[in-house]
């Protein structure tokens, strides 16, 4: 363990986790944490990036409807050059 640091619990139950363990740890504003508490120890553990579980189904969805509408390949090419010539 680097350095203890003391925070407190406010009253509407919030605990400010100290900067310089945020900065330590690359913890940034809106990160999600899974909060373990047993006896007189609680652990935040980070959430990390979700998996992809379930994108296969969206790609399925997408490819339908392009293939509905009648996109072509040469289409979507079109509009990525229309795009990263702004």
């Amino acid at each position: 363990m680097k350095k203890l640091e003391v925070t407190s619990l406010s009253s509407r139950g919030q605990i400010v986790i100290p900067q310089g363990v945020r900065d330590r740890l690359d913890l940034h504003s809106g990160e999600k944490f899974v909060v373990i508490g047993e006896a007189d120890t609680i652990i935040l553990k980070k959430l990390e990036i979700p998996s992809f579980k379930g994108v296969d189904k969206l790609l399925k969805k997408t490819r339908d409807l392009a293939k509905k509408k009648g996109l072509k390949p040469s289409d979507v090419d079109e509009a990525i050059k229309r795009v990263r010539a702004k």
